[in-house]
């Protein structure tokens, strides 16, 4: 798997940023199909930093429904995998650049 394909988005919530602050963790939504070396050689590549630590964690897909006028429609949300990785202290990431 390419490196560039591994990482698709950062995570930004409250939770995340209290996380960042106090034990240096980010969280990145990944391909399903990445294992943790490849998740940390693609954050490492991509932000220049040193990786501590990678844990990962499978979302299910959920089932979600809507009211229409040709009556209820039932579909499915994609399972996503998430990628909880902690970085070297003192070192940061910049997710929001310069906004």
């Amino acid at each position: 798997m390419k490196l560039s394909e591994v990482l698709i988005k950062p995570i930004l919530s409250e939770k995340i940023n209290k996380q960042t602050e106090k034990m240096n963790r980010y969280a990145f939504v990944v391909s399903r199909k990445a294992n943790k070396l490849e998740i940390k050689k693609a954050v490492e590549e991509f932000y220049g930093i040193q990786v501590i630590d990678v844990n990962t964690a499978v979302m299910p897909g959920k089932a979600k429904s809507r009211n229409t006028k040709a009556g209820v429609v039932s579909g499915r949300k994609p399972a996503k995998k998430k990628a909880y990785v902690t970085v070297a202290s003192g070192e940061s990431i910049d997710l929001y650049g310069t906004v």
